[in-house]
């Protein structure tokens, strides 16, 4: 879908295959950016400093040669365009280009900035995915808002997204639970590496005869529990999953998917026998050695579990598979895209992304937690402590990649230094201003502002360009898997409609037209934050 952005990116682009005398499309493209200066226009390219190598003439003449051909080119869209330094072309756009800029954001109503998926896929995500063996923790919380909008950012764009949870109900650390259970229903103390939270009391005490029966019954009946606990609190951070994934379910049926996947890659030539042992050749695929499959004693690996794990993805039609790992999985991602490769698959079909740890912040100090000591913070009470939002929101301000420090008396408080609060409270702030005009007003004043013919005031100028580049942002987040950028352009579109609201008033504004343009820039800003906070799975109150 073309955008005022776009329209005058392919402007910049035509321009430059003029003055090269050469279609440039296969080479890089001239960037088209905001100047942090306001004195050096709307907007600026390097378009002529690409093309002054092409074209053997300096950059300065090159960039002359750009600006007439833009001035033609764009009309009345482009008030005047200027060189400066080495070659840069600062555009500055017309008023009238501004109005219908936002014409153009008003009329795509709540869509406005999505789609554009080209192909749209079949992607699955998986995410959480925590072993059900104690309360979801604090650190949870954050793969769950992450994977969450970046599901909603892909569904945005056009994709079609379903949401896994791969549920860890096979193996030791299930026993050891069970293990855990039983001891303290017997009111002893738990193994060596069991589970000590005080949630083990808890499970005895509901499971009967938990003292006595089979350890892997208890075991089942205990991760059942745990896993019930876990959907419960998914559905409070507003996380729904289309798929609950047994990995258990690997290994029932005959063959079971673990045993299809065996002979899937015997078939390819891809695993070998040693020593009694089952290996698969991963070092053939770009891992440091070859790994074990099933043990010489006959029991499976994990490993086993994970690569019949993605074959199922891969059958089901999938195009392209997400998973969200902890920061303890860093390791193993070779591995499994090397099995993935052994599978026969494209390894651009397969990403893993790489959580970092969150650190829990109180009156200066950190906390720390383990599920296994017992001393953890479970996200049901990160919840309670802040509330959705700001558990949601805080935890997608940085990076994935990035160790987030969550501070809790920031998060609680309300004040502009709280950024989700700031976010919310400018989207209230704009409801009580359309609310104040009324109605009926505010849908006259979206008939009328296109018609908008006076001089725009530097507010309204800058808010419009700021509401412009949310399709752009909503495409490189999606494209970079980095929600992050939502909750950063959220934070910064609230600051800009505040400047505005600062020195443009609104309701009232004597002019004509000017309180028609000014409530229908308020309508967009709303909608626009509304959606970017929605991306994040964050709520846009009316009222505050």
């Amino acid at each position: 879908m073309e955008t005022p952005l776009s329209q005058l990116r392919a402007a910049v682009q035509a321009a430059s295959a003029v003055v090269a005398g050469a279609d440039v499309r296969s080479r890089t493209p001239p960037t088209l950016d905001q100047p942090r200066k306001p004195g050096f226009g709307d907007y600026a390219t390097n378009a002529a400093m690409l093309l002054a190598p092409l074209a053997g003439v300096a950059p300065r003449d090159v960039a002359a040669t750009l600006a007439q051909d833009l001035a033609t080119r764009l009309e009345t869209a482009l008030d005047r365009v200027e060189v400066a330094g080495p070659g840069f072309l600062n555009l500055f756009m017309s008023d009238a280009w501004c109005v219908q800029a936002l014409e153009h954001v008003l009329a795509a109503g709540d869509a406005y900035g999505g789609g554009g998926a080209d192909p749209a896929q079949r992607i699955d995500v998986e995410f959480v995915s925590a072993n059900p063996t104690g309360p979801m923790t604090a650190a949870g919380a954050r793969h769950a808002a992450y994977g969450d909008a970046l599901s909603r950012l892909l569904e945005f764009c056009g994709h079609d997204v379903t949401r896994e949870y791969y549920v860890n109900d096979f193996g030791s650390q299930i026993r050891r639970l069970g293990e855990s259970i039983q001891a303290r229903a017997r009111r002893d103390e738990v193994p060596e590496n069991g589970y000590a939270g005080e949630y083990v009391v808890g499970l005895a005490e509901r499971i009967p005869g938990a003292a006595t029966d089979d350890v892997d019954a208890v075991a089942a009946r205990g991760a059942q529990l745990l896993l019930e606990q876990i959907r419960a609190s998914m559905q409070a951070m507003r996380v729904e999953f289309d798929v609950w994934f047994s990995e258990a379910t690997l290994h029932d049926g005959d063959p079971s998917p673990v045993a299809h996947a065996f002979q899937k890659l015997d078939d390819e030539g891809q695993s070998y026998h040693h020593e009694g042992a089952l290996w698969l050749s991963t070092s053939d695929h770009g891992d440091d050695k070859n790994r074990v499959l099933v043990r010489s004693t006959g029991e499976h690996t994990y490993f086993a579990s994970d690569i019949a794990y993605h074959l199922d993805k891969i059958e089901r039609g999938f195009d392209r598979l997400i998973d969200v790992w902890g920061a303890d999985h860093h390791g193993y991602a070779g591995r499994m895209h090397a099995a993935f490769a052994a599978l026969g698959q494209p390894a651009e079909a397969l990403e893993l992304v790489i959580m970092q740890f969150v650190n829990l912040v109180e009156r200066g100090e950190a906390t720390s937690m383990s599920k296994r000591r017992g001393d953890f913070v479970t996200l049901d009470e990160l919840v309670e402590q802040i509330g959705v939002d700001a558990t949601r929101f805080f935890m997608l301000q940085r990076s994935h990649d990035t160790v987030v420090d969550l501070d809790l008396d920031l998060a609680r408080s309300q004040s502009s230094d709280n950024p989700v609060y700031y976010v919310q409270y400018a989207h209230a702030r704009i409801a009580s201003i359309l609310a104040k005009a009324g109605a009926e007003r505010v849908a006259a004043a979206l008939d009328e502002a296109p018609s908008f013919a006076g001089a725009l005031d530097p507010a309204e100028r800058t808010l419009i360009k700021k509401l412009l580049v949310f399709g752009e942002e909503v495409q490189e987040a999606a494209a970079r898997r980095a929600p992050h950028r939502i909750a950063a352009y959220a934070l910064e579109l609230a600051q800009t409609f505040t400047a505005f609201y600062r020195d443009c008033q609104v309701v009232g504004a004597e002019g004509e037209g000017v309180e028609s343009l000014r409530l229908a820039l308020g309508v967009a800003a709303q909608r626009t934050i509304a959606r970017s906070l929605d991306l994040l799975g964050v709520s846009a109150p009316q009222s505050m």
